[in-house]
Order: C-alpha cells, then sequence, then structure tokens
C-alpha cells in the first residue's frame, strides 16, 4: 500500500493508467467466469445424471406417490406391506420375527438391528463423558447425525448436503458459547477441515484421473473442525485412514472387492470423529506418556 501511496503521489498518471488495465484485465477474467462456470456446472451435472441414471436403471424402482420421512406408515422393503406398530418395536420386534418380514418371510437386514443397538450405546457412552450437561445433549446430536451419515455413505455412497450442512452450521453456532472449542477454533477448524480434503481430492484427480473421494467427505470434515476445532482434524484423519485401510485389506483377503472398488470414507470419518470426541483425550495422554517413555 506504502508503494501504490507513492505512484499515486508522485505519478498520478502512471497509477491511473496501471488501475485501469488491471481493471480491464479483472473485467475480462469475469467475463470468462460468468460464461464458463455455468457451462462447466451443467457439463458436470450432465455428466453425474447420466452415471446416476445408468445406476439407478440396474437398482430396483423408487417408490411411488407420497412417499417423505413421516409418510407412508413403515412398510416392508420387500413386498412394502404396511408394518403394525407390534412389529415396529425397536430390537424385539426385530427379534421375535427372527429378522423377517411378518408377512412375505423376506429377510430384513442387520442395519435395523445394529443401528437400533448401536443409538443408546452412543447416548450413554456420550453421558458417561459428560455427565447430565449441555455438552452431552450436543454430544448425543452429533454422534447420532454420524451414525445416520455412516450408514447412509456405506449403503449408497452419498453423504447427503441435508445432514452435513446443518451439522457444521450447528457446530459453529454452538461454539459462539465456547460449547466444545473457542470460536475462532472452530471457525479454522471448519475451513481447514474442507480445504484440507479439497486440496487431496484435486492432487489425487490431477495425478490419476480420477476422484477419490466425494464432496460430501469435505462437508463431513468441515462439520467435525466446526464441532472440535482443527486440533481434532489430525487424529480424526489418522484414526479414519487406519480404519478405512485396515477394511480394504479385510476385504481384498476375503476377496470381497478389488483395488480398483471404491469405498466409502464417510463412514470411518465418523468412527474417527466418535472416538475422538469420547476418547480423543486419554489417547493423547497415553501417547505422550508413551513418547516419554521412548525418549
Amino acid at each position: 500500500m506504502n508503494t501504490l501511496s507513492m505512484v499515486w503521489q508522485y505519478s498520478p498518471i502512471t497509477f491511473i493508467t496501471f488501475t485501469l488495465i488491471l481493471a480491464l484485465i479483472i473485467g475480462s477474467f469475469l467475463n470468462m467466469l460468468i460464461y464458463r462456470l455455468p457451462l462447466i456446472l451443467k457439463r458436470q451435472w450432465r455428466e453425474d445424471s447420466q452415471q446416476f441414471l445408468e445406476e439407478l436403471s440396474q437398482q430396483a424402482p423408487l417408490p411411488e406417490g407420497v412417499f417423505n420421512l413421516w409418510l407412508p406408515r413403515s412398510q416392508c422393503p420387500h413386498c412394502h406391506t404396511t408394518i403394525p406398530f407390534w412389529h415396529n418395536i425397536p430390537v424385539i420386534s426385530w427379534l421375535v420375527l427372527r429378522g423377517h418380514c411378518h408377512h412375505c418371510k423376506a429377510p430384513i437386514g442387520w442395519r435395523y438391528l445394529f443401528v437400533e443397538l448401536l443409538s443408546p450405546v452412543l447416548i450413554f457412552s456420550c453421558f458417561n463423558h459428560f455427565g447430565l450437561s449441555e455438552q452431552w445433549f450436543l454430544a448425543c446430536i452429533f454422534t447420532l447425525a454420524l451414525l445416520a451419515l455412516a450408514v447412509i455413505d456405506l449403503k449408497t455412497m452419498l453423504l447427503p448436503d441435508q445432514l452435513t450442512l446443518p451439522l457444521l452450521w450447528l457446530g459453529l453456532l454452538i461454539n459462539t458459547q465456547q460449547t466444545f472449542v473457542p470460536l475462532s477454533q472452530a471457525v479454522w477448524g471448519a475451513a481447514i477441515g474442507y480445504v484440507f480434503l479439497w486440496l487431496l481430492y484435486w492432487g489425487f484427480k490431477l495425478l490419476t484421473h480420477k476422484e477419490g473421494m466425494g464432496y460430501g467427505d469435505f462437508k463431513l470434515l468441515a462439520a467435525i473442525g466446526a464441532w472440535f476445532g482443527w486440533q481434532a482434524l489430525p487424529m480424526t484423519l489418522l484414526l479414519s485412514s487406519i480404519l478405512g485401510a485396515l477394511f480394504g485389506i479385510v476385504l481384498l483377503i476375503k476377496k470381497h472387492s478389488n483395488r480398483h472398488t471404491p469405498l466409502p470414507f464417510g463412514p470411518f470419518l465418523a468412527i474417527g470423529a466418535s472416538i475422538y470426541l469420547l476418547a480423543g483425550n486419554t489417547i493423547t495422554h497415553w501417547y505422550g506418556l508413551l513418547l516419554g517413555a521412548v525418549y
């Protein structure tokens, strides 16, 4: 700024000329941006839509009529028979019916039992860590949202914005009161979480011409950073990378996949963040003791 002030003071014409040329160059760039960016997005949407339609044609038909989180009532995913409330009691109904539909006898996946059992485990784990407090209530929201995202990603390779973005904004809002970390750390956590995976994604894509992960992963890590600050990111990424690698190795050994088979990263981010929330301080403490013993 001092240099520009000196140029303006001693040679206004030079300053005006330079500024005018720079402004014209920026205007030219903006025109290119205005023209090209919508076309780039539309091309990407078209390619994504074509890929989605190809995948959709190979799957079961989508439900017809009104279909949202509230309507219609719970149905068997196979025969679509409405499930009466006495067959819809968490855990108990699944065990009594031995994991099968009461009408068509088709098997109902272990996922339903797993989610129903893990939900109270997470809630009581958060209670054991935080006690009866505001942090406990918010930690329950966080871990249960991660559970939903992990299962959705594992099942569909999707991390819906309808869950990741509210989770991100909620993390920033609650930390205006320094609920888990100061707001500045939450903002930096959200920014670093998103940008780190974004850079990793583009580096991998430029080198291999393949996509290594989806944008939902960026938003999920940003949400984790918004809740617990940038300090949570290294441990979360380390744990999720180790767990993801071990899971991939197990699949390769059992020949359920090959090295080209895509694996969702969201479930491992969710597990890593949950471990950080409930045991991060303990892990850091033992790591410090281990380093002290070594050195």
